[in-house]
């Protein structure tokens, strides 16, 4: 691999208060071992919206601007919820041009997971603030690629509410997406090793051949 080949952001999740170690660098290897450059961006957290988003911008275009032509992000719960912000909002160059999202968080308009939304929002955020930040309020028919993946039994970042209302506005704007619902497994799980959940890499890893 060179310093122009594709390369993966991760994007840790941790409610946008802190970075979860066990969702950053070993995601990373994982990627870099399936032949991927891959590294893990830390995001500000305990900050308020746009300035998480304004660095994955940022990082975006510094890999274009070295010759990259192939960025895409990864990110689990909060971080899913950024990645997916940056594959639905940005523009140009600073747009990834895929997004796997991991148990994200998807809605502000929703008390569930508000955790995530009291950090990136305040706690008192406008209606209008909240809708420009839910994903699915934000998936236009030119969006690109989406992996999403999470569980039935995920309490904190609940299905309906979340990734079923991101795969249904997806599926309503013919979005090029693939969405996987795994019955066991709580919030955060990562790998989700010793259970059927960890399908999930074997599934991400095939998507990703195509996106080279």
């Amino acid at each position: 691999m060179t310093e122009t080949s594709p390369i993966i952001l991760v994007l840790p999740g941790g409610g946008y208060s802190r970075l979860a170690p066990h969702e950053g660098e070993p995601v990373a290897e994982w990627l870099r071992g399936i032949g991927w450059r891959a590294r893990v961006v830390e995001y500000p957290v305990q900050t308020r919206h746009p300035g998480p988003l304004d660095v994955v911008r940022a990082e975006i275009a510094a890999e274009r601007a070295s010759g990259v032509e192939i960025v895409g992000v990864l990110g689990f719960s909060a971080g899913g919820h950024l990645a997916g912000h940056a594959a639905l909002t940005l523009a140009g160059g600073e747009r990834p041009d895929f997004s796997v999202l991991c148990y994200p968080v998807v809605t502000m308009l929703a008390d569930t997971h508000r955790g995530s939304r009291d950090q990136l929002l305040g706690p008192r955020p406008s209606r209008r603030l909240k809708r420009a930040t839910s994903l699915e309020r934000l998936v236009t028919p030119d969006a690109p690629p989406m992996f999403i993946w999470t569980t039935g039994e995920d309490k904190s970042v609940a299905i309906a509410d979340h990734s079923y209302a991101l795969a249904t506005a997806l599926a309503r704007n013919a979005a090029p997406h693939d969405f996987h619902v795994f019955e066991r497994g709580a919030h955060g799980l990562g790998f989700a090793e010793g259970i059927p959940a960890e399908a999930w890499r074997g599934l991400a890893e095939r998507w990703l051949e195509y996106r080279r």
